[in-house]
């Protein structure tokens, strides 16, 4: 009976102990600087693939094709009368047409560095204060209208053969007998 009694008081104890020692490192935990998040708490908006024609001369000459991310505080993000994709995808397209230095044809005189920073600076310019902080490239390309061309013959070319070979494949189908 005593062994009882003695474990039930050192049960008390350890919990206790450990109830005392819990808000101990809560309250010292509170009492310490937050560390900032990594690069500060911003958030991130991923556009979809935005697709911009590329004009010369009058005619068009490929489309670039480009996927974005955008590095955005989230309190001056929410402030916008307009949804932050509207506005980047309108930006975009302001920059792609109007920026003449811009040459997606010609792909080793194209500064990614300066397309960044250029829509970047274009959307902070139009919202009046840096709401966006960083543009990070997920997609670039360019399709010339040659290559869309040959991807549109192809694909019928593809879709002709499928189309055929299920014609060839119920007229060759045996019959089910009964």
């Amino acid at each position: 009976m005593i062994k009882f009694i003695v474990a039930a008081i050192w049960l008390c104890v350890v919990t206790i102990g450990a109830v005392f020692y819990s808000f101990q490192s809560a309250v010292a935990k509170m009492d310490a600087p937050a560390a900032p998040p990594l690069l500060g708490g911003l958030d991130y908006i991923k556009t979809e693939i935005v697709s911009v024609p590329v004009l010369s001369d009058g005619q068009i000459n490929g489309y670039f094709l480009t996927r974005l991310v955008y590095m955005v505080e989230p309190d001056k993000i929410a402030k916008l009368s307009v949804p932050a994709e509207t506005l980047i995808v309108d930006q975009v397209y302001s920059y792609i047409f109007g920026n003449r230095d811009l040459d997606f044809v010609n792909h080793e005189t194209l500064d990614l560095d300066a397309f960044r920073a250029g829509i970047r600076d274009q959307i902070n310019k139009k919202v009046g204060e840096d709401v966006i902080h960083e543009v990070l490239i997920e997609q670039v390309d360019f399709l010339s209208k040659e290559e869309i061309r040959d991807n549109a013959i192809r694909r019928k070319m593809q879709a002709g053969a499928t189309a055929r070979a299920m014609a060839k494949g119920f007229k060759d189908a045996p019959a089910k007998s009964h």
